[in-house]
C-alpha cells in the first residue's frame, strides 16, 4: 500500500525507490565508507537508471567488501575478471576497474586530507546548499560546485566522476538539497 506523502517527482512507487528517497536522498552524511560507497554507484549508474543501481546495491556491497576502499584497492585482475562474470553488479569493465582506481584514490585522498569527508564537503563550505526548486524540471543535472568538484577528482585521477555524476552524488549525500518544495523530504 502506497501512502499518501507528496514525493518528488522522480520518486515511483517502487518500495526500494520510496525508502532511498525518505531516509536517504539529500540527508548530510559524513562517513567515509557511505560516501565511497555514493561515489561508486553514481559511477556506475552512468548512462542507467538509478532505479537500476537501487536493485543491484546490495549485490554491488557483497561484490565490493562493502565497500572498504582499503580492500577494493587491492583488487587485481583476476578479481577483475571475477567481477565481470558476476550478475548482479553492472558488467562494465571500465566502470569495474574505475572502482579500483577510484579507491586507490579515495585512500590518498583521506590521508592528504584526513578523511574523505573534510574533502567533499570544502565544496559547498561544509554546510548543505538548500535549493527551492517547485518542480523536477527547474532542478539542474550539474552546478558550479560540481564543476569544481569534478576537475578536483579528475586532477587526482578518479574516473567516471564528469559534472553530472558529481552533482547526483551531492544530491544524494545531501550536499545539496534538491527535494522539491512540494516534497514532504523539503523542510527536514
Amino acid at each position: 500500500m502506497i501512502d499518501s506523502l507528496n514525493r518528488c517527482a522522480w520518486v515511483k512507487a517502487d518500495p526500494l525507490e520510496i525508502a532511498y528517497h525518505d531516509q536517504e536522498w539529500g540527508v548530510p552524511l559524513h562517513d567515509d565508507q557511505r560516501l565511497f560507497e555514493f561515489l561508486i554507484l553514481e559511477g556506475a549508474q552512468a548512462g542507467l537508471s538509478w532505479s537500476t543501481i537501487l536493485k543491484k546495491r546490495e549485490n554491488y556491497r557483497l561484490a565490493f567488501a562493502q565497500f572498504d576502499p582499503g580492500i577494493i584497492a587491492n583488487y587485481d585482475a583476476d578479481k577483475v575478471e571475477e567481477l565481470m562474470q558476476n550478475a548482479g553488479i553492472v558488467r562494465n569493465r571500465r566502470k569495474i576497474e574505475a572502482t579500483i582506481i577510484n579507491a586507490q584514490n579515495f585512500l590518498e585522498i583521506q590521508q592528504k586530507f584526513g578523511s574523505f569527508d573534510y574533502f567533499l564537503w570544502q565544496f559547498v563550505d561544509e554546510k548543505p546548499k538548500k535549493n527551492h526548486w517547485r518542480s523536477l524540471t527547474e532542478v539542474p543535472s550539474t552546478s558550479p560546485e560540481s564543476d569544481a568538484l569534478s576537475k578536483a577528482l579528475k586532477r587526482r585521477g578518479f574516473k567516471f566522476v564528469g559534472s553530472t555524476i558529481c552533482y547526483a552524488l551531492m544530491q544524494a549525500v545531501g550536499m545539496v538539497n534538491d527535494h522539491t518544495t512540494d516534497c514532504f523530504c523539503y523542510r527536514k
